[in-house]
């Protein structure tokens, strides 16, 4: 590796990173609105074209061609109609201004349907419109290093309810982790069972590395404290969330979770995700390969892919150094695997359009959320 970049402390002032660029693509506590989210069906109201007066369309006294006005030698029709009903040329007069009248008011007046059947009908759009979940269900967890998010998914891996999000807490050990994930899930609909992607390496539901979780505050390159390294190291995860939600759990690394959603199936693909820290991913025709920590090797000036690609060092260097970072650990990337496709997610990935090679396909962050059920697709392990 090269280390003829950047100085990191010394940023230029037309580097300093603006604050809008790396504010968090999601804000925590705050529930979203599922873009598939119908509005309440509700009874129809009457149109305007309905309740309009339509006083105009009624023909009024004194028109051509009406009672009362002029015939169409313009003169006055009084004296015919008055020897054909043989009343007087008054009482003809006062009787067609009083039909006139009353069709006026009558066609102004709006109709009103009954209260009770606008009511019934309602409620009857209402519950045509309430289509239960297709099962089994899934709440799936993104357990980030910065923020925990979470969604129930029914099979087809739809929201069925609005995705949550609080921020992770620290110090994170395990307990700590368990009830921030209970408290968040609480208030969404059931399920029947649960993913989580979690960033380190996971096998059979066992922690084996949590990087952000064993330093103080998560972010990487922190000196570890011991306790959280013994509590983390062996953990059982599935089964203790297994315990605490009464139902199957399968936990895997977030990035491999994230990219269950996005590979195309064919060739070799590799996944990069951007946020706290770095996650990687690698597929062999739409198989997940066993997890490689390939963000914890060296990179550049004794420091990890994590420790110069993360969310402080972003901050600290400003965008343009960070995307000249990336630039060369993508090179070294592709030296190593020499992958067909790749795609890059997480949090920071928005900062990358138009600045990547048109062949590196950008994810959505919810990839990580709908990974969930095909977490489910695997072959137990």
């Amino acid at each position: 590796m090269t280390d003829h970049d950047e100085t990191d402390e010394a940023m230029r002032p037309e580097e300093v990173i603006q604050d809008h660029e790396l504010e968090r693509a999601e804000e925590p506590a705050v529930p979203e609105e599922p873009s598939w989210a119908e509005e309440p069906s509700r009874a129809a109201e009457p149109s305007q074209a309905a309740t309009a007066d339509r006083s105009e369309d009624v023909p009024q006294p004194g028109e051509p061609g009406q009672p009362g006005g002029p015939g169409q030698d313009g003169k006055p029709r009084q004296a015919e109609a008055a020897a054909q009903t043989g009343e007087p040329k008054g009482a003809v007069t006062a009787s067609v201004r009083k039909t006139a009248t009353r069709r006026v008011a009558a066609r102004s007046t709006p109709r009103k349907a009954p209260v009770a059947s606008v009511a019934r009908r309602a409620g009857e759009l209402a519950a045509s419109a309430v289509v239960p979940p297709v099962r089994p269900t899934t709440l799936a967890i993104d357990a980030g290093g910065t923020g925990l998010k979470a969604a129930v998914l029914d099979a087809a891996g739809k929201l069925v309810a609005d995705r949550v999000r609080v921020v992770t807490p620290y110090p994170c050990p395990p307990k700590a982790l368990v009830d921030a994930l209970a408290a968040l899930t609480a208030p969404l609909p059931s399920f029947d069972r649960v993913s989580v992607g979690f960033p380190g390496v996971v096998r059979k539901g066992i922690v084996l590395t949590a990087p952000h979780f064993v330093t103080r505050t998560g972010k990487p390159g922190e000196p570890v404290v011991g306790k959280l390294l013994a509590a983390w190291s062996g953990f059982d995860l599935a089964a203790e969330l297994a315990a605490r939600f009464g139902c199957p759990v399968r936990v895997a690394n977030d990035a491999d979770l994230q990219g269950l959603e996005v590979v195309s199936g064919s060739g070799l693909e590799f996944v990069v995700t951007l946020g706290t820290g770095v996650g990687t991913a690698l597929f062999l025709d739409g198989r997940l390969a066993p997890h490689l920590e390939l963000a914890q090797h060296p990179f550049r000036k004794d420091q990890t892919y994590d420790e110069q690609l993360g969310d402080a060092p972003l901050r600290r260097i400003g965008v343009k150094k960070w995307r000249k970072r990336l630039d060369e650990a993508i090179a070294d990337f592709h030296r190593l695997l020499n992958y067909d496709r790749l795609y890059i997610g997480g949090g920071n990935s928005r900062l990358l359009a138009g600045h990547l090679d048109p062949s590196v396909t950008i994810v959505d962050n919810i990839a990580g959320i709908l990974g969930g059920v095909k977490l489910w697709e695997l072959p137990e392990d």
